[in-house]
């Protein structure tokens, strides 16, 4: 099965460079054919891996002269379990090597840390495998402006990581069969639909901060967000496209934030809040997130609802699950639909702020900063500083959409 799958990677890479219409080949011909060798013909593949916690801890305490000795008691004292995280590291690393395996006859793979993941790795790359979980395809996706090159999501710790993004669990360890699938033509394209940023005005600093999977401390935050820029500067389009969403608020979450907000070239509307979120349809999944405790406010709000309107309304546990259930879906929308969904987290409402328009679809979203010390996040990973005077303009455009592939588990 393995061997059969690596014969046929040559059709595969066509396929997911330039293949609109897939036709299914028999594998025989997969390597051979015309129709197969034909056009472009992919020899590199990148191989984006994420950062395990256990890699995270050894390199934190590597530069203080810490022993893995030491490391161990270090983990215990803060109840973190060594011998736990270089199980779960293993299994990603062998899970790594699975996939680089079945790639490696007949085509170049450079396996890159999400560290080292740049512009260079994905110029060089035809094709680019994220390893890891919906964070590290995140990080991927963000770097990649064409929308000709195809991304390949591959959950390396399933147990641990959800994977949305990526290929079906299953596919994790049989990876060859996932090749000779999208060899024989059995998949489809989906092409989501991602944000694009343009930044201009003051109080910004165009260099982004990656967070990587581990939070910053407010101190390190401080650090890399020093560079002002009082001088206005013109629109320009910062070279990240976000999947999932875009988070503006105070980089210190007990700070309201302050900013003025514009929605598809309407009036602008002051406004403070815990923050701003704009999703994809990607992103939409997570909505629910957005408002927690949702159900407890239902249970809370029923009686009182029950009691003004006259109707007899069922207070229990299934009718509260049914109307939370109902309103998560009414968030979710397609990957592929050109809107932004927005969201004002909290809003602050009296005689001077007002919210008129906490949540809704648009096409466009202006949002002006009023804050002290603010960061615009894309997909969780990249931080841009956002202060008083900066501008931001919040769009989608048919030529940032991202090739993925849907295949059946």
């Amino acid at each position: 099965m393995a061997r059969r799958s690596v014969l046929c990677l040559g059709s595969l890479a066509v396929r997911l460079l330039y293949g609109n219409t897939v036709r299914p080949l028999h594998p025989s011909v997969c390597s051979a054919s015309p129709q197969s060798t034909a056009g472009f013909k992919p020899e590199r593949v990148a191989v984006v891996t994420k950062t395990t916690r256990y890699e995270f801890e050894q390199q934190r305490y590597r530069y203080a002269g810490v022993s893995e000795e030491d490391l161990k008691q270090l983990l215990a004292m803060k109840g973190s379990s060594y011998s736990g995280l270089l199980e779960r590291h293993n299994i990603h690393t062998n899970n790594v090597e699975h996939i680089v395996k079945s790639l490696r006859e007949g085509i170049t793979v450079r396996v890159v840390k999400r560290g080292e993941y740049d512009e260079d790795v994905v110029r060089w790359a035809d094709a680019i495998i994220s390893a890891g979980g919906d964070g590290t395809m995140l990080l991927v996706a963000s770097k990649v402006l064409s929308k000709d090159k195809p991304v390949v999501g591959v959950n390396t710790d399933p147990e641990r990581s959800e994977g949305h993004l990526c290929l079906p669990v299953r596919y994790t360890r049989a990876f060859p069969e996932a090749l000779e699938k999208l060899c024989r033509g059995e998949f489809r394209w989906l092409w989501r639909q991602r944000i694009r940023l343009h930044l201009e005005g003051t109080g910004i600093n165009p260099n982004p901060v990656d967070l990587h999977e581990q939070q910053l401390s407010l101190e390190q935050h401080n650090q890399a967000h020093r560079v002002l820029h009082e001088t206005f500067s013109k629109p320009s389009l910062l070279p990240v496209r976000s999947l999932n969403e875009i988070f503006i608020g105070e980089s210190l979450s007990s700070r309201a934030s302050y900013y003025e907000i514009s929605v598809d070239d309407g009036p602008w509307e002051k406004q403070k809040s815990s923050g701003l979120s704009i999703c994809t349809g990607t992103g939409s999944k997570a909505c629910k997130t957005w408002f927690p405790g949702f159900t407890n406010l239902i249970f809370f709000f029923l009686p009182s609802a029950k009691s003004q309107s006259g109707h007899d309304l069922p207070v229990n546990q299934e009718f509260v699950e049914k109307v939370t259930d109902e309103y998560n879906k009414s968030l979710v929308f397609s990957p592929d639909d050109r809107r932004l969904f927005y969201s004002v987290r909290e809003p602050i409402v009296n005689r001077v702020f007002s919210s008129s328009r906490q949540r809704g679809f648009a096409s466009k979203v202006c949002v002006r900063s009023r804050c002290w010390d603010a960061c615009m996040v894309v997909d969780g990973g990249t931080s841009f500083e956002f202060n008083d005077g900066a501008i931001a303009t919040i769009s989608m455009s048919e030529e940032d959409q991202l090739r993925t592939v849907l295949l059946e588990n």
